[in-house]
């Protein structure tokens, strides 16, 4: 994103302060929020290139929702006037029928100034956005569209176990997932080094809770998992030289590299990471803090498939 665009997120400290989710709207199995799950009716606008979308792209992916929830995907770099549809035939989305997200946005809250962010849930009867809320999205995908998930589907958020995800999010939140974006976006030194301790200590105590169980919450894969997912995914090739975040690589982590590389080969999980959005949509959106645009070659991304051993 552009400087300017995330100068209003730029605390006087220098410190990165991310701007709060403007729609929060949410859609619930027994209809008491107003809106119940009706296969069709919503699209789910994502940037491949954004671990916040990614997310809810997996959580979809692995519930077996494709058919109840349609997917656009935005270009991967944003233009000043934000996140576009130029992947589609004519450059406008074929279900929404608009050029920009923002144009949803509008439709929506015709005063809104913010960031226009991903992911969001759009509703197609009437073009506006039910909820940009990207942790409820996942969330609900989980618990609200029960009805419609494939046989078999993983229970990602399983009520036994949701104090203990709640409380590793908000960890991981805090010093990994916004952590690398406090390094990256600082513009103080001491901001900027504070973020980066709390991140790799946090990365740390990963380590070495997952030396112990294959996944954060014990056995099986959650929520927590796929959300420390979509930042390890981009830690080397983005993160780790474009965010300054550069004690050390993940594949210098015996264990996380392991454990990134055992989500990464999951059904339904490494086939929705895309390097090719990736990588262009941090160096050459960024200007700011890579002036050139150039976009990195490496890291070579056949490591992720190497055999994890945490079987």
């Amino acid at each position: 994103m552009a400087t300017a665009q995330f100068s209003a997120e730029t605390a006087l400290s220098g410190g990165f302060v991310r701007q709060t989710n403007r729609f929060t709207d949410r859609i619930t199995a027994d209809g008491s929020s107003g809106r119940r799950p009706e296969p069709g009716r919503y699209r789910l606008v994502v940037s491949l290139a954004c671990p916040w979308a990614h997310r809810s792209v997996i959580v979809r992916r692995l519930l077996g929702l494709e058919d109840a929830i349609s997917l656009a995907v935005v270009d991967p770099i944003r233009d000043e006037s934000g996140w576009r549809f130029t992947l589609d035939e004519g450059d406008r989305d074929p279900v929404l029928g608009i050029a920009y997200l923002s144009e949803a946005y509008r439709a929506t809250d015709p005063e809104y100034t913010g960031r226009v962010t991903v992911p969001a849930l759009v509703d197609t009867t009437t073009g506006t956005v039910v909820t940009n809320d990207y942790p409820r999205i996942s969330l609900d995908l989980s618990t609200e569209w029960r009805a419609f998930h494939r046989d078999g589907a993983p229970d990602l958020y399983p009520e036994h176990l949701r104090a203990e995800i709640d409380a590793v999010n908000a960890d991981v939140y805090r010093d990994v997932n916004n952590g690398v974006y406090r390094c990256g976006f600082a513009s103080s030194q001491e901001a900027y080094e504070q973020a980066y301790a709390a991140l790799w200590t946090r990365l740390d105590l990963l380590e070495e809770r997952l030396a112990r169980q294959r996944y954060l919450a014990g056995d099986a894969l959650t929520e927590a998992d796929i959300r420390l997912f979509t930042t390890l995914v981009r830690f080397d090739a983005v993160y780790h030289g474009h965010f300054k975040a550069n004690r050390q690589k993940i594949t210098e982590m015996p264990v996380l590299w392991a454990y990134a590389r055992d989500l990464f080969q999951t059904p339904g999980i490494g086939e929705t990471v895309d390097f090719s959005h990736i990588k262009p949509h941090y160096y050459a959106t960024h200007r700011d803090i890579n002036p050139t645009g150039i976009v990195p070659v490496g890291p070579d991304p056949s490591g992720w498939l190497e055999p994890h051993g945490r079987g």
